[in-house]
């Protein structure tokens, strides 16, 4: 969850937070009862119309965000409303972090914020009977996430005394469905620009339902985000997995991914399409720091 200045300082001009809603319509959030106030005031400010609803992580308080976000949705932006049903497609929903779990100090990892989409989703369909549309899935494993990292990198790039062209790119992390994957997505993206010489036709296509941002090599990529960065320059993306995280080499999930990774415990959000070649990590190190090891000694690089 982000605070009001937080989602401010990232450039929304207009923001209302879970926070702000529920002050405003304290009658919305109903499973609490000590948090329930003793006496109703009408506000003095109307909201405005909520035109647009962004997931950036999962909340502390998981029953008042999904039922927050819900009242958002079926009432087109008027969450004091009563539902209307007939009001599909929604408002857009732009959603990143789509990891399902990670790792703290526990011995089995934690929910992560795609688990709160996964209930989201399906509370979303179990009322209205209808998918969950995004409209727009960002951050890993989406390639959107990538290419911008190769824009900072070129750009701290340009402030030191680097006179080679980076060519190699290396993702290095602890999850298969996120990490590695788009990792593996993105290089699939360089590898097709380098053999077309123009814009890459590899893309994760979001628009709704279950598959809908799946990769598709049929058709152009016509959202535009590739326009919006710096062009990509690097020929390959490299997964580095490391064992520090959710990824344990001595769990169920085996080293060959490739033949032994089943769609029944992919992990990725609903709207990747599973495919064995992007979890399969190009290196599994221990940890990060032989992650830095191997890419010292992968680009014969020699630190001062």
């Amino acid at each position: 969850s982000l605070s009001l200045t937080g989602v401010s300082s990232l450039g929304f001009c207009q923001p209302i937070t879970i926070e702000t809603l529920r002050e405003k319509h304290p009658l919305l959030d109903a499973v609490d009862h000590d948090r329930r106030p003793n006496v109703l005031s009408p506000s003095a400010v109307e909201l405005p119309k909520i035109e647009a609803v962004v997931l950036f992580g999962e909340p502390v308080r998981w029953e008042t965000s999904l039922q927050l976000i819900i009242d958002v949705l079926l009432t087109s932006g008027y969450p004091g409303n009563p539902y209307h049903h007939e009001n599909y497609p929604h408002i857009p929903v732009l959603a990143c972090n789509m990891d399902l779990m990670w790792v703290a100090e526990a011995q089995s990892p934690r929910f992560g914020h795609g688990t709160f989409m996964v209930c989201l989703e399906n509370i979303y369909k179990k009322i209205t009977g209808r998918e969950l549309k995004y409209e727009a899935l960002m951050g890993k494993p989406s390639p959107l996430t990538y290419q911008y990292a190769e824009q900072l990198l070129r750009a701290q790039a340009l402030h030191r005394p680097w006179h080679r062209p980076i060519h190699t790119l290396y993702a290095v992390g602890d999850n298969l469905m996120t990490d590695v994957y788009g990792a593996n997505l993105y290089n699939r993206y360089l590898e097709e620009n380098s053999r077309k010489g123009s814009k890459s036709r590899v893309q994760a296509q979001v628009s709704g339902g279950r598959g809908s941002a799946a990769l598709s090599q049929d058709n152009d990529m016509d959202h535009g985000w590739e326009n919006q960065l710096a062009p990509a320059a690097a020929a390959h993306c490299r997964s580095v997995l490391v064992c520090t995280g959710v990824y344990n080499p001595h769990s169920e999930v085996p080293l060959e991914t490739r033949d032994s990774i089943t769609e029944a415990v992919f992990h990725g959000h609903r709207d990747f399409r599973f495919d064995p070649g992007l979890v399969e990590p190009d290196h599994i190190v221990p940890d990060v720091d032989a992650a830095v090891d191997l890419v010292f000694q992968l680009e014969n690089f020699a630190p001062n």
